[in-house]
């Protein structure tokens, strides 16, 4: 019974760490929007924004969050932001370089798979 528990814990953190990712992606698409020239309006980012911000709240209403998972979700939530940003200056080079932005995903999502017990596993 408990291998069950655990599985639907793992599941909801888990979904819980995408909602972030796709928040911090739909927020660095709407920041773009209004900062970067060449980037047209789109309301996708906002609807994808909408609707994970209301499942992130209606999955913290129906069961805590384990202790670990908010500083987590953080951390999912940058790298939706920096990864949509070093992808949108890839493929507008005059929007700037995109060096910082690869670096600070590559470090946070190698912290969040520590985290997560991906690294370091025995």
């Amino acid at each position: 019974m408990s291998d069950t528990t655990t599985n639907k814990e793992q599941g909801s953190e888990k979904k819980t760490l995408v909602l972030a990712l796709v928040a911090g992606m739909s927020c660095n698409a709407i920041l773009s929007w209004m900062t970067v020239s060449d980037v047209l309006f789109s309301i996708f980012p906002w609807i994808a924004l909408i609707l994970s911000v209301q499942s992130l709240y209606q999955e913290y209403l129906r069961k805590p969050l384990a202790e670990d998972v908010p500083l987590v979700g953080i951390a999912c939530f940058f790298v939706g932001a920096f990864g949509h940003s070093a992808f949108l200056k890839a493929q507008h080079p005059e929007a700037g370089g995109n060096f910082f932005a690869i670096i600070v995903s590559l470090v946070l999502m190698t912290w969040i798979a520590k985290k997560m017990g991906y690294i370091g596993r025995n």
